[in-house]
């Protein structure tokens, strides 16, 4: 199995507050059996992966990215056609995971926020900073109190606050995003 797997999954484990004990007790898995899946040191079948991913509340793809890919690239790059997307227009909100891995302290993820869409209203603050930069189209951001109208070019940083996100135009608003720590 891929180390950067194994990271990976130790990353959104952590990042969503759960322990090696708890996960292995939802997924019906010993503690040891956990803990060599996070450090590379065997492989898990489909079955397993199917409801890690479920437990963390990802896509079972989000694993499998770049795996055909030069072994050396792996955990340094991660090619634009191995990205996998994560929502929909319907949903107002498509987000590409840009970090070739969750291992490090930070993420980096493209949101594309589709036109007259918005969040639904307040998200409850996350246990991360955040941040990122606009690269195209309108987006109006609330942190806290705050509401801003953003352009291309601006960006924004907020820790510890309830946010949302409106497009009102009719282009889609795309954000380059960074989280630490990483939570996808």
């Amino acid at each position: 199995m891929s180390r950067q797997i194994g990271d990976d999954i130790r990353a959104l484990r952590k990042a969503r507050g759960t322990t090696l004990k708890e996960m292995a007790a939802r997924l019906g898995r010993s503690v040891g059996w956990l803990s060599q899946l996070e450090r590379g040191q065997t492989t898990p079948s489909v079955k397993d992966m199917g409801l890690i991913a479920e437990q963390l509340g990802v896509n079972i793809s989000l694993f499998f990215r770049s795996a055909s890919r030069n072994p050396q690239e792996h955990g340094l790059v991660l090619r634009a056609a191995d990205r996998v997307p994560i929502g929909s227009n319907e949903s107002g909100l498509t987000e590409e995971l840009l970090s070739p891995t969750l291992g490090g302290a930070f993420e980096m993820i493209k949101s594309t926020f589709a036109p007259r869409s918005d969040s639904g209203g307040l998200k409850r603050a996350r246990p991360s900073w955040e941040g990122g930069v606009l690269i195209g189209g309108r987006l109006t951001l609330t942190i806290g109190d705050l509401t801003v109208d953003l352009g291309p070019g601006d960006s924004f940083q907020f820790s510890g606050a309830d946010y949302a996100w409106s497009n009102s135009g009719d282009e889609p608003a795309v954000v380059i995003w960074v989280v630490s720590p990483p939570i996808y």
